[in-house]
């Protein structure tokens, strides 16, 4: 634990007041250091010892540190503290100032949307490869029916029906390489069909909403409440289709109300429209039982996508549009007349990952795991940032943490200073929001392999006001 700042000998005589109380911080700071009262190497107290000791806002400290370290006077690692660059003190008079320095590549992890890569089940994967390899028939490996392997799809069908309460048949079932490549092939279809709206929520991805305009489609954000997304004001959009996250909204972390998914339901067979479920987390639900997809409420009018990218991993590039009978034969039409994203031995090996049992008990384990790290996360936050709440945190890989007006940025670049990766809440808002913005990070604590995942949450606790 580091030195308090009167334990240092430092005097600082700060002006009270707003921004001035940062900057003079700062300058007080880099006074000490070119004057030698603060000697190089010299570790300065935590910013939470420091905002104590001053009587100011934990966050003010934090901005200062970071503007210094920009500024090369103070370094900061893992482990160490912040300290006083080795280079950083010159003579009084000298008019020589350190040279600004960039930011180091992250040691921690918490950018959203990654599961637990050192967890990938290689052992399990690889029999199933050679189950698979060696039970597969010469024209297997041939270029392929367009909708993917059979023995794939039949997979699927049975496993998503156990699992996530999908109603389909292999034939309606199409393999892509992941969700960018699904949503490329949809957009390209409704655009065909003289489509010029897509409904999408306040929040989510932007590459997402690149795929669709550069399609182009128009997307139109929807309200955003205390309760999720506002399907009330689908009609409004004239819009002929909607992209949902429902079983939990990314990055928000809510469900789809029920009435809400009523009302959504009701609106796509009402006016003929389309409803494309991106269910990129569903397997993941802790407190309660999951909840089923959007899909099973009427599959003639959503196009259910799902992928391997959090359940297994990203770089498997495996997704799978489940088709309404009306569009299934677009779809194929748009990926050509042969499967020529998705490899052959990857689908033979997650069909046989399936069927053996092997993606249920690795699910299974998953689902501790981050059960297990969201519930230190919540416990820590209680314990060292009190002030700070999480939300979104009944499923998923990633917690929403709600911060004081106006924090969100300064949080974010203390962040990158100490080598942390995270985002702030403000990078995932669509530029036509309604929804009035608040200030937050997204934290993914799926991402971190376990042996740094205690040195991650010490780190995000360092940086939270």
């Amino acid at each position: 634990m580091g030195e308090s700042w009167a334990t240092l000998g430092v005097d600082l005589h700060l002006e009270l007041g707003g921004s001035r109380l940062r900057r003079g911080l700062t300058d007080a700071v880099r006074e000490a250091v070119r004057s030698g009262r603060l000697a190089p190497g010299t570790r300065l107290p935590s910013s939470r010892s420091l905002a104590a000791d001053l009587g100011i806002a934990r966050n003010t400290v934090a901005d200062a540190y970071a503007d210094l370290v920009a500024e090369g006077w103070l370094t900061a690692r893992q482990g160490s503290g912040t300290r006083v660059a080795e280079r950083a003190a010159v003579a009084p008079d000298s008019a020589t100032a350190p040279r600004p320095r960039s930011p180091r590549g992250p040691t921690h992890n918490l950018e959203p949307g990654n599961p637990d890569l050192a967890s990938f089940p290689r052992a399990e994967w690889l029999k199933s490869a050679r189950r698979a390899l060696s039970a597969a028939p010469h024209d297997a490996l041939g270029y392929g029916d367009p909708r993917g392997r059979v023995e794939l799809r039949t997979a699927l069908a049975a496993y998503l029906a156990r699992a996530r309460g999908v109603r389909t048949d292999p034939d309606r079932i199409v393999i892509c390489s992941g969700f960018v490549h699904g949503l490329r092939l949809l957009a390209a279809v409704l655009r065909r069909r003289g489509l010029r709206s897509l409904a999408v929520e306040s929040y989510g991805l932007d590459v997402h909403w690149g795929v669709a305009e550069a399609a182009g489609l128009r997307t139109v954000p929807l309200p955003f409440d205390e309760l999720g997304t506002c399907t009330g004001g689908l009609a409004g959009t004239r819009a002929g289709a909607v992209l949902f996250t429902p079983s939990h909204q990314f990055p928000m972390g809510v469900p789809l109300r029920p009435d809400r998914r009523a009302a959504v339901v009701d609106w796509a067979r009402r006016t003929g429209g389309l409803i494309l479920e991106d269910d990129y987390d569903g397997e993941f639900r802790y407190d309660r039982q999951p909840v089923g997809a959007l899909q099973g409420l009427d599959p003639d009018r959503v196009v259910y996508v799902g992928t391997a990218s959090k359940s297994l991993a990203p770089g498997l590039r495996l997704g799978w549009l489940v088709l309404p009978p009306s569009l299934a034969s677009e779809v194929m039409s748009a990926k050509g007349g042969t499967d020529w994203s998705c490899g052959v031995l990857d689908q033979l090996t997650l069909a046989e990952f399936i069927t053996s049992g092997a993606y249920d008990r690795h699910v299974r384990a998953s689902r501790l795991r981050y059960r297990r790290r969201r519930d230190q996360l919540v416990v820590a936050l209680a314990s060292h940032a009190p002030s700070v709440r999480a939300t979104g945190i009944a499923a998923g890989l990633h917690a929403v943490l709600q911060l004081p007006p106006a924090t969100e940025q300064s949080v974010v670049r203390a962040a990158a200073w100490q080598g942390l990766l995270l985002h702030g809440l403000t990078r995932y808002r669509h530029a036509d929001a309604a929804a009035e913005p608040y200030d937050a990070l997204v934290v993914g604590y799926g991402t971190p392999p376990d042996h740094a995942w205690a040195g991650a949450l010490d780190a995000l606790c360092r940086v939270l006001p």
